[in-house]
């Protein structure tokens, strides 16, 4: 079998796993909550990631774990998902409702500047990452991406759903 068939099984496998565990999490957790944030460097320029499991191009972030603070979640997710530390105060930007994960899924968007330690290498996880200017974002940034990105500069409304 050719790289890409066992990548695609891959993929394929960790996306079940992925609704398996959202809906695991909705019946043992009253509800969840993640973290994510606008990542500006000193250029302006926005830090987005691609995971291995599902298509697009993202916001870093993750899930605030069992005694997390929201604070910790974001700054570990940062570090893990592109080698980011923060540079000042995160600014609170707009929590919501992220009903397509499930209805009692939460997001939490921050927007913060950041300093990259190093560059990010692709792993199982995060197959691609980089900072890119907002004029020439890649071809796949999701939907929901785009959304919080024309919220951030004042292009459209806040929303309450993700």
């Amino acid at each position: 079998m050719s790289n890409e068939g066992i990548q695609e099984i891959s993929g394929f496998r960790t996306r079940v796993i992925v609704a398996v565990l959202h809906r695991l999490f909705a019946f043992t957790r009253g509800m969840t909550l993640g973290v994510r944030a606008a990542c500006f460097d000193e250029q302006g320029r926005i830090f987005l990631v691609r995971h291995t499991y599902v298509p697009g191009w993202y916001l870093p972030g993750g899930g605030v774990e069992h005694g997390e603070t929201v604070a910790i979640a974001l700054a570990k997710e940062l570090r893990e998902e592109g080698n980011l530390e923060i540079n000042g105060e995160p600014h609170l930007f707009q929590v919501y409702q992220n009903s397509r994960a499930s209805k009692r899924d939460h997001v939490i968007l921050y927007r913060v500047n950041v300093r990259q330690t190093a560059p990010r290498a692709p792993d199982r996880e995060i197959a691609e990452s980089g900072f890119f200017s907002l004029d020439q974002l890649p071809v796949d940034v999701t939907a929901a991406t785009l959304r919080r990105l024309g919220e951030l500069s004042g292009e459209r409304p806040k929303q309450e759903i993700w």
